[in-house]
């Protein structure tokens, strides 16, 4: 969809006014997410964490590894910048989103019936780039994620709150596979708790038998 085709900014913003959608009430139509390298957040250039990743549907559908309950909506939240500091939250968002994205100017359709759609930028991976990951096992996918940690902290925290934050945006924004992929790092995380556990007790009636 081009510029022109896209949806004007509501009646009454001001001018220089700036909508920036970010993946997480509302629907972003024409793309889709998927997991990709996390270099500088969740994890390390020596060991890339995985975050959510907006990609174009063309891109999305040549992927191998689609699940039954995709959808065709990526659901997200809609900021909306005043014109006074538009300029200085784009410089930030250049900056932050600058490993790998283009920016792209998207309808955004509002989960309120009776809302009309609006222009927002929204920040694109695509094949090319460095940090897409491509298709994934699931469960490599998990426990990559449980292992992985960086500056913004531990990548099952990321994780955890991305299912969070779409289970609460609407009924209809929760998502399947995410779902999956938190419980199975949350088993990988139980799993190594009972190790300790028993590692401990195992020290423990060591030392005693001594």
């Amino acid at each position: 969809m081009t510029g022109s085709e896209l949806p004007p900014q509501p009646n009454g913003v001001p001018e220089g006014t700036l909508d920036a959608a970010l993946t997480a009430s509302a629907v972003v139509e024409g793309e889709f997410w998927i997991f990709g390298y996390a270099e500088d957040h969740r994890g390390t250039p020596e060991a890339p964490g995985r975050v959510a990743t907006l990609i174009e549907r063309s891109f999305w559908e040549k992927l191998t590894d689609h699940h039954d309950c995709a959808t065709d909506k990526v659901w997200g939240v809609a900021y909306r910048i005043d014109a006074a500091h538009a300029a200085e939250v784009r410089e930030y968002l250049d900056i932050r989103e600058i490993n790998g994205y283009t920016v792209h100017y998207t309808p955004f359709y509002p989960a309120s019936k009776g809302t009309a759609a609006f222009r927002t930028m929204a920040y694109i991976g695509t094949p090319e780039n460095p940090q897409f990951t491509g298709p994934q096992d699931v469960q490599a996918l998990a426990e990559h994620i449980y292992r992985s940690t960086g500056p913004s902290g531990p990548n099952r925290d990321y994780l955890w709150g991305l299912e969070t934050a779409l289970d609460e945006l609407s009924p209809e924004s929760g998502d399947e596979h995410v779902t999956d992929l938190s419980n199975r790092v949350r088993a990988l995380v139980k799993a190594a708790s009972e190790a300790e556990v028993e590692a401990q007790a195992e020290a423990t009636s060591n030392a005693s038998a001594q």
